[in-house]
């Protein structure tokens, strides 16, 4: 490949992880998915060679650890602080649907709202439903950190990898 397209192919790529990277302030935009696949699309790419397939894998375990620690803290800070499962699924849904519905703030909203609402109607007061929704807020400004890390990490492993 002339250098100009390696070039090129690299700073596409690097904008297109910064993008990941820059989205986790959205708690559910899937920015390590989005830095993952800008990694395999520079190895389909470039084509692989055995040292890239251990950096592939070292990169989609990061991807997959970033994905798992979003999901344990977020639902289990809200889980810790007394939400029920059914709230905090409700919850879950009501961000994915929000995020879609009314990019990119929906689901900032519609996620903590209807926690608070599910767990005020089942515990009928409103101090303790806060302190729920105040654990979930917890968890995903806790996962926003965890996750910025892991795709950073992501980000230097690749580069490392990919400038060459």
């Amino acid at each position: 490949m002339p250098n100009w397209l390696n070039l090129s192919l690299n700073i596409l790529i690097y904008l297109i992880m910064g993008v990941g990277l820059l989205g986790m302030v959205i708690p559910i935009y899937p920015g390590v998915v989005i830095i993952w696949v800008a990694v395999l699309i520079h190895g389909l790419v470039t084509g692989f060679a055995t040292l890239e397939i251990w950096v592939l894998v070292v990169i989609s375990l990061l991807a997959i650890t970033g994905m798992l620690v979003d999901n344990f803290l977020m639902g289990g800070k809200a889980r810790q602080a007394g939400a029920s499962w059914i709230s905090i699924g409700g919850s879950l849904l009501a961000g994915l649907v929000g995020t879609f519905a009314f990019p990119p703030l929906g689901g900032l909203i519609a996620a903590p709202t209807l926690l608070f609402l599910l767990e005020y109607a089942r515990l009928r007061d409103s101090a303790e439903a806060w302190g729920i929704t105040k654990g979930l807020l917890t968890g995903w400004g806790i996962s926003f950190v965890a996750r910025f890390i892991i795709g950073s990490l992501m980000i230097v492993v690749w580069a490392v990898w990919g400038v060459r």
